[in-house]
């Protein structure tokens, strides 16, 4: 009854089935374990220290930037040189912008250092100098922006003195020097009342290390891809049922209904003019003759 599963057309769907299950559980496999490593990062960020807390280190030390350093205090020295404005920044519920300066060191690389936030539009904003001379800064580290960050603007077509993303790829195409892949933004205002007026950007947390949407969403990818193998063997099973029970209908000879119909329909017509021969007038032609009826003569003239 089964030998029509090697068939060529039922070696397609067989190789179909064999490849989309495991394909399936595998994908849902991997989203499985992106959760639980989000869930577990999430668990060892909440029992460790907080990172602002540790002692400072020399900002080569601490490079490049990853979990574990993210957030850690780096200290580098330097003199402040290029300075740029970061709009669409959102600190307290407020809308403002970062003031962004160049700290170029000794090894002729430069750190972008957030000196602090202020409220408003960035376009002709009155931002407090950097200090002059050379300085010692210590702020919390801070991996490159990119494209999925808060508050990134990828748009572009912004004034001349904005930037859209704290990232050395970005940075690196304003200034002619080279760039740190990293930032840093300072906890406190800067000393003497330079920055009195700016407000300190509070570190984020790296990317991936809490239960966000994004953690949820592999959660929900996990579910969808278990649910997307067990449809393909649902109608696996149901498509082969369909072919035995056919297959198993002809071996009887059993005839379907509704392909008998329509035979019964187009020979009806024929059939019942076969059966049933009438005459001119409409009366069938064995009926018995009624014998009040006349007789009509050749001039049609009614005999009795």
């Amino acid at each position: 009854m089964y030998r029509f599963l090697l068939t060529p057309r039922w070696w397609g769907i067989n190789l179909f089935v064999v490849l989309a299950i495991p394909f399936c559980v595998f994908m849902g496999t991997w989203q499985l374990g992106r959760f639980e490593d989000r869930v577990q990062s999430h668990e060892q960020a909440e029992k460790a220290p907080d990172p602002s807390t540790r002692a400072a280190k020399p900002l080569d030390a601490l490079l490049p930037v990853d979990k574990v350093t993210s957030g850690r205090p780096a200290t580098a020295t330097g003199t402040y040189a290029d300075q740029f404005l970061v709009p669409g920044r959102k600190l307290d519920d407020r809308q403002g912008f970062y003031v962004l300066n160049m700290l170029r060191t000794d090894s002729g690389k430069a750190l972008p250092v957030v000196r602090g936030w202020l409220p408003g539009s960035a376009t002709d904003a009155r931002v407090p100098a950097a200090p002059k001379g050379e300085v010692t800064v210590t702020g919390d580290l801070q991996a490159s922006e990119n494209t999925h960050s808060d508050g990134v603007n990828v748009r572009g077509g912004l004034p001349s003195g904005q930037v859209g993303m704290i990232s050395a790829a970005t940075l690196v195409n304003l200034v002619p020097y080279d760039v740190y892949d990293a930032w840093v933004t300072l906890p406190e205002a800067e000393a003497g009342g330079t920055g009195g007026a700016m407000k300190p950007v509070p570190a984020a947390a790296p990317e991936g290390s809490g239960l966000d949407l994004k953690a949820f969403q592999n959660l929900g990818y996990t579910g969808e891809w278990f649910v997307f193998a067990a449809f393909v063997l649902f109608m696996w099973f149901r498509l082969v049922r369909r072919e035995a029970e056919a297959e198993r209908d002809i071996a009887l000879g059993l005839v379907p209904e509704e392909s008998a119909a329509p035979a019964a329909e187009d020979a009806g017509p024929a059939a019942e003019s076969a059966e049933a021969p009438e005459t001119a007038e409409g009366a069938p032609k064995d009926a018995p003759e009624d014998p009040s009826s006349p007789d009509y003569d050749v001039a049609s003239t009614p005999v009795r």
